[in-house]
Order: C-alpha cells, then sequence, then structure tokens
C-alpha cells in the first residue's frame, strides 16, 4: 500500500512546453537582424541559466531572460519596439489555454483510487495556481505543493509534512532532473514519464539503481505500475 503518489503538473497533466518553445521562435526571429538561430537559442539558454538563482523557474523568468538575451545580442542596436514585441510575447505565454493531455481525469481518478493525490510542481506560483484552476484538476488532489525547486530536501519535508513513510511514496513527471533524482535520494519511487521538446536544464542521466524506477510512455500507465510494485 502507498501512503502518497506525487505528480508533476507541466508537461506530465498538460502541455507547456511547446508553448515555451513557441515563444522562443517568436524571439528568434526578432533577433534574426542579430544573429543566426544557432547563436540567438545559446544566449537564450545562458540567460535562463543565469537568472535562475535571480528569478526561478516559469514564464515571467522565461520572458526576463528573452530580454537579456535580445540585449546581449543587439546591444544598443536592438529597437525599443523588439522589447514590446518580447514583453507581448510573454504575456501571451502567461495567458496559453490549459490543455490537458488525453484521458488524464481518469487516469487521476484512477490514481485517487490507490493512495493519496499530491501535485508538486515549481514555477511562478501565481502562474502555476492559474492555469491549476484553469485544469478543473485541483479538486482530485489530496494535497497542492507549489515550490521555487524539487530537491532531495524538498521531497523529505512533503513526506513528512503528510506523515508519509518515503518507501510508500512515488513520484512521477516529465524531468529527470527535478522530478525522479530527488525523489529517489529522498527514498521514494520514482516514474519517468518522458515529452518530446523537453527543456535540455531538465535532462539527467538515469539512475543507476533501478529497483524503485522505472521509465513509462504515458501517466496512464502509472496505476497498473503502482498495482505491480504494490
Amino acid at each position: 500500500m502507498l501512503d502518497l503518489i506525487c505528480l508533476d503538473a507541466d508537461d506530465t497533466l498538460w502541455h507547456n512546453m511547446r508553448f515555451f518553445a513557441a515563444a522562443e521562435e517568436a524571439l528568434l526571429a526578432m533577433l534574426a537582424p542579430f544573429a543566426d538561430a544557432g547563436i540567438a537559442r545559446e544566449a537564450m539558454a545562458a540567460a535562463e541559466l543565469r537568472n535562475l538563482a535571480h528569478y526561478g523557474y516559469g514564464a515571467k523568468s522565461f520572458t526576463l531572460s528573452m530580454i537579456e538575451a535580445a540585449l546581449d545580442l543587439g546591444g544598443d542596436a536592438l529597437p525599443l519596439s523588439a522589447i514590446r514585441e518580447i514583453l507581448a510575447a510573454g504575456k501571451t505565454l502567461l495567458a496559453h489555454p490549459v490543455e490537458l493531455f488525453d484521458g488524464i481525469e481518469d487516469t487521476l481518478d484512477q490514481l485517487a483510487a490507490r493512495a493519496r493525490l499530491v501535485l508538486v510542481t515549481k514555477g511562478d506560483l501565481l502562474h502555476q495556481e492559474t492555469k491549476l484552476a484553469a485544469s478543473g484538476l485541483g479538486s482530485r488532489f489530496a494535497g497542492i505543493e507549489i515550490v521555487s525547486d524539487k530537491t532531495p530536501d524538498t521531497f523529505r519535508r512533503l513526506f513528512a509534512r503528510y506523515d508519509a513513510r518515503p518507501e510508500r511514496c512515488v513520484m512521477a513527471g516529465d524531468s529527470m532532473r527535478s522530478d525522479v533524482l530527488p525523489a529517489l535520494a529522498a527514498g521514494a519511487w520514482a516514474v519517468f514519464i518522458p515529452q518530446a521538446g523537453a527543456w535540455a536544464h531538465e535532462a539527467a542521466a538515469p539512475p543507476e539503481d533501478r529497483a524503485r524506477f522505472a521509465t513509462l510512455d504515458r501517466l496512464a500507465d502509472l496505476p497498473a505500475w503502482i498495482d505491480r510494485i504494490a
């Protein structure tokens, strides 16, 4: 029997990275007079990593990083209109519709019959709350945890808060770095559900010890996997 089933939100319950990819493509088009696409992508990636410690994760941080990358490449020649366009792209990113993956509601109902569900997501608090409200999924969770980052200590504190034993908890999500490895380090089981177009920053080598780890094609496969380990 499990105590908790913890689930990521973005690109686990609903589509997310494809909207960030569209915003980045818009940025590349704006910066075409100053740099080719490859150089612009590198500048954007570098700005994102530099800014994580300052702005954290999410669409607002991404927008500020787009502005910084544009200034790095365009300098004083960057027109004011480009900044306006980047801000507009960022607002579009914040307002994108929440598109659930197929069968998510049924899958969550199946999982809730097996253990308490806790949503564990990182990013901007207001944006994540807005997306959760728009998803209509909030009532299916016994707890909502919006965190600045996912580390082993994050999961240890979470398990303690819900009076759950780590070895009786599962974390599932699309990030090896943020969902799988820290949950395993905290003593839980972990499931990797990869998605196309994932952010390179979230990539990591899979764990060497596969005893409490699995890779599944989709979240809908999780209930059956839980039944096997139980």
